[in-house]
């Protein structure tokens, strides 16, 4: 195998996570609506827990994106 095809390959593979984390905002997201819709009186107290759990689920897919153009162009 050649290192380009290598090279391709493996992007490919560490740019996986990024589906993860679309699954896993969609699940963050989905049950936010939901609990807050069953008692919106407790959706301001959970919203800051809410917006640091998309930021770190964001991070990791950025983390992901990052190995990918290390490994592309490395």
């Amino acid at each position: 195998m050649e290192v380009e095809a290598a090279k391709m390959i493996g992007a490919g593979l560490a740019t996986l996570g990024l589906g993860g984390v679309g699954i896993g905002l969609g699940n963050l997201f989905s049950h936010f609506v939901a609990g807050a819709l069953r008692n919106p009186s407790a959706a301001p107290k959970v919203f800051p827990n809410l917006l640091l759990g998309a930021a770190l689920t964001e991070a990791l897919g950025i983390f992901s994106l990052l190995i990918g153009l290390l490994v592309l162009f490395g």
